[in-house]
């Protein structure tokens, strides 16, 4: 029977660099809008590096609370340009990873971290601009105790991801991109972002049209004197 709270699976599936690539250049509204706006994270987590953008592979660890013992086995098992995502419960007591855990990761060539918890050693994420997407900052410790999970379906901030996914983070937030569905994804995001731009320079020239808004109220019956 499976050991289920304390097991470790192996990351079985891994998309592309040339998938990994098309996500670029696309900023997470834009992929958070082709996903109805219901797949990522709530607004509690925030980057605690300034200014590198996140996109990876999606490698799970669910752990008790306050713990990051199987965080650390994430570390030595994952490879080059996955991202850690932890859900630690929202937890902010402990801290799971601090600037000890960075330099592994860094050294690894990991690609960042997504907390749902705390973490510590603030100024080394900030100094180092290594991504990192956390709830907040304690300078308590954490427990290497267990129980835990790695590479199995997770939440974090509200958000499902399961291993394999693609993780984009930008300064607006973090989403996760199912990987079956990355390449429609990634589609409709540029489509998007060329329709922006033209919106954009017709309202540089002048010429943004803007008969929707009175449209739209009218079809909601809407008093429009």
């Amino acid at each position: 029977m499976a050991n289920i709270g304390f097991r470790i699976l192996p990351l079985t599936r891994r998309p592309d660099q040339e998938l990994l690539g098309k996500f670029q250049q696309i900023a997470t509204p834009l992929l958070s809008d082709n996903m109805n706006r219901l797949q990522g994270t709530s607004s509690e987590f925030r980057p605690f590096h300034p200014s590198q953008k996140l996109i990876g592979t999606a490698f799970t660890v669910r752990t008790r609370a306050g713990d990051n013992l199987m965080v650390h086995k994430a570390i030595d098992m994952a490879e080059p340009g996955d991202v850690i995502v932890v859900d630690a419960g929202g937890d902010m007591t402990q801290a799971i990873i601090g600037e000890i855990m960075l330099c592994l990761a860094k050294k690894k060539g990991i690609a960042g971290y997504v907390i749902d918890g705390a973490i510590r050693d603030s100024a080394a994420f900030r100094e180092r601009d290594f991504p990192c997407y956390a709830k907040g900052v304690t300078h308590r410790g954490p427990f290497k105790d267990g129980p835990g999970e790695i590479n199995v379906p997770i939440t974090v901030g509200g958000m499902l991801v399961h291993p394999g996914d693609i993780i984009v983070g930008d300064e607006d937030g973090i989403v996760a991109i199912p990987l079956e569905h990355a390449e429609d994804i990634a589609r409709l995001g540029h489509e998007q972002l060329s329709r922006e731009n033209l919106i954009l320079a017709s309202i540089e020239d002048g010429t943004v049209d803007r008969a929707w808004v009175d449209e739209t109220l009218r079809q909601k019956r809407c008093d429009l004197l």
